[in-house]
């Protein structure tokens, strides 16, 4: 959180001692982001503790009471309070103008960080380059730079990584230039500094940011959150809240498109058929609900084994996803793309068999920590006999001419040829992943023995998951020693306390942002990268 007695002195003389430190978001719903500021918090107060002084959540809406709770308890001996200004959340949410909102923004962050002692501040900001708040990241950044205050950037998502709706809104915010666009999502200065969670996007940000940029992977906990270790009832909570008697694999997720939950339910009907999946979230935004409806109703026609968003209601009883982890008999993550994969290693820290595709900037920052994971796969092929061919081709094609009708003049040159859109003429086996969901549920349409006996020989890895499967052998990967020295408690909090309490730094070239964001576009929009199920917020 914040600074501790025994960092190095700022540009200042004198010691840096008690920190005030601020923690914005646009809210605080259950997912990813959220989980690594409640991490990164416990690990900072540990760390040292007094040296904290406060900890402030600065949102667009207020967490739900239980969290908060638990997030005031993990944050002592350091006060927490929450200041929330609705201007703050998502753009897309509000209906006030533009100019209205940045004015509320601009209003707030001066009342919240416009008199803070510039010494005992910094400001630990995630996810502005998702793109959903253009005007909050504009002025959070103004107003940083104007007083002097650290800036810390924390990427964990970008807008333009297949999340192509946030171009309209950032037009409708003002953003209508690359430059523009870079300038305040990608901002440089002396004292802003950018984290990136995979070494792809940090390796990006490096070359054009240079010191400015630092890769600190997402934290984990080999024993459970401090005061905050799951309980034992998690199973018995299934039980009678969902009905549910038969083996679980969960899915800890959001019901988002990219997290391609259909996949996970194809996998668990080949591999064990009397098991239930169980997802945790609900959609997070409203251009997610079609998807979260579709699939919803698709589970109760055809009496899928499938519980969605189980811990959306809240409740004093509710287990904790880890605990849910714990009594599950596998976790799943079949995630189109992400931008670290937290399920990896909390399914690694509760000691669960994970299912899950290896994602390509995802895998090679977990082999270089040491991690093996026995069941992992990169496509799940699909014989063409299971959906009809020429609709889906024809699906594509329309959705991939209507997408990249979206996407802003200047990048709209840079788009890949997007593999599986409709070139192919002749029906050839197809990764579930490159499928349109109207095509991803006629395929789980099928009886179980027809769509195995189809798509076994295309994925041979699979039979020998099944015989393991059956018999409950699926193996967990291991904590490997060295990881410890990256995601670990003590090291994850002196990391990111190193990003918090940096010195002020030359600010690279102004020019550098617009550069950093080409060289993005040209990585993100490659055909690899390019999934029609993401093109189309219908699914």
């Amino acid at each position: 959180m914040e600074l501790r007695k025994h960092w190095p002195p700022p540009r200042w003389r004198g010691r840096f001692r008690r920190v005030r430190l601020f923690i914005v978001h646009s809210h605080f719903r259950p997912g990813g982001v959220r989980r690594v500021i409640e991490l990164g918090v416990s690990h900072l107060v540990a760390l040292r503790e007094g040296d904290v002084a406060e900890v402030t959540l600065v949102g667009g809406e207020r967490p739900d009471a239980n969290w908060w709770n638990g997030f005031r308890q993990i944050s002592a001996p350091a006060s927490a309070r929450c200041r929330i200004e609705p201007a703050l959340g998502y753009l897309s949410e509000q209906r006030a103008k533009p100019s209205a909102i940045r004015s509320r923004v601009r209003r707030y962050l001066r009342r919240v960080l416009g008199q803070t002692p510039v010494r005992e501040t910094a400001v630990w900001a995630h996810n502005l380059g998702l793109g959903r708040h253009p005007i909050l990241a504009e002025e959070l950044v103004g107003l940083c730079t104007d007083r002097g205050l650290r800036l810390v950037l924390h990427h964990h998502d970008w807008w333009f990584d297949n999340r192509w709706a946030r171009w309209p809104e950032m037009r409708r915010a003002g953003l209508r230039s690359l430059r523009r666009v870079a300038q305040a999502l990608i901002p440089v200065g002396g004292q802003v500094h950018h984290v990136a969670i995979n070494r792809a996007d940090a390796a990006v940000l490096r070359k054009h940011l240079g010191a400015h940029a630092r890769w600190i992977p997402n934290p984990a906990e080999t024993g459970g959150p401090p005061r905050l270790r799951p309980g034992r009832s998690a199973r018995r909570w299934l039980r009678s809240h969902l009905g549910v008697e038969g083996p679980v694999w969960l899915m800890p997720c959001r019901l988002l498109r990219r997290k391609n939950v259909a996949e996970a339910l194809l996998l668990m009907r080949w591999l064990r058929p009397e098991a239930w999946l169980v997802t945790t979230g609900g959609p997070s935004s409203a251009e997610e609900t079609s998807y979260a409806r579709q699939l919803a109703a698709a589970a109760r026609r055809y009496a899928w084994p499938l519980r969605l968003s189980v811990l959306q209601r809240g409740g004093p009883d509710q287990p904790t996803v880890a605990a849910l982890m714990q009594s599950s008999e596998v976790v799943l993550l079949t995630s189109l793309q992400e931008g670290f994969g937290l399920p990896y290693l909390e399914a690694t820290t509760a000691q669960r068999p994970l299912i899950a595709r290896r994602l390509p900037n995802v895998a090679p920052d977990l082999a270089r920590l040491g991690f093996r994971f026995p069941q992992v796969y990169d496509e799940i092929w699909i014989d063409p006999q299971l959906f009809d061919w020429e609709a889906e081709r024809s699906r594509r094609r329309a959705a991939y001419a209507a997408w990249r009708k979206t996407l802003p003049a200047f990048v709209r040159a840079q788009v890949g040829a997007a593999r599986g859109h409709g070139e192919d003429i002749r029906p050839c086996p197809l990764a579930f992943s490159r499928l349109s969901l109207a095509a991803q549920i006629e395929v789980l349409r099928h009886p179980v023995a027809w769509s195995w006996q189809l798509c076994a020989p295309l994925n041979p890895f699979l039979r020998t998951w099944r015989r393991l499967a059956a018999a409950r052998r699926l193996q967990p990967a291991g904590w490997p020693a060295r990881a410890e020295a990256r995601l670990g408690a003590t090291a994850y909090a002196r990391h990111l306390s190193q990003v918090l309490r940096t010195r002020e730094r030359p600010a690279p070239d102004r020019r550098a942002a617009v550069r950093c964001l080409e060289d993005f576009l040209r990585l993100k929009l490659s055909a690899e990268n390019l999934y029609p199920m993401l093109w189309n917020p219908r699914g």
